[in-house]
């Protein structure tokens, strides 16, 4: 009978455990996840923005270039 009861508590605290573990892992997980968030989301910003302007400025540059080709030949 002893054995019966030790066997049932044992797997409920084994339950429990589990149970204890999946909350401490998710509430890690979140706090990783708005770290992650937090640092890389204005970054992101500001790289796009970045690229964008780098994108906008190869076509500007090309046709100041050319201009200033047409300027240079005119004389």
């Amino acid at each position: 009978m002893f054995e019966i009861i030790f066997t049932v508590l044992a797997i409920v605290l084994l339950f429990f455990a589990f149970k204890l573990a999946l909350k401490l892992t998710w509430g890690a997980a979140k706090i990783a996840a708005i770290c992650l968030l937090v640092l890389s989301v204005p970054l992101l910003i500001v790289l796009l923005i970045f690229a964008g302007g780098l994108l906008l400025l190869l076509p500007v540059a090309l046709i100041a270039g050319v201009i200033g080709l047409v300027k240079a030949c005119s004389k």
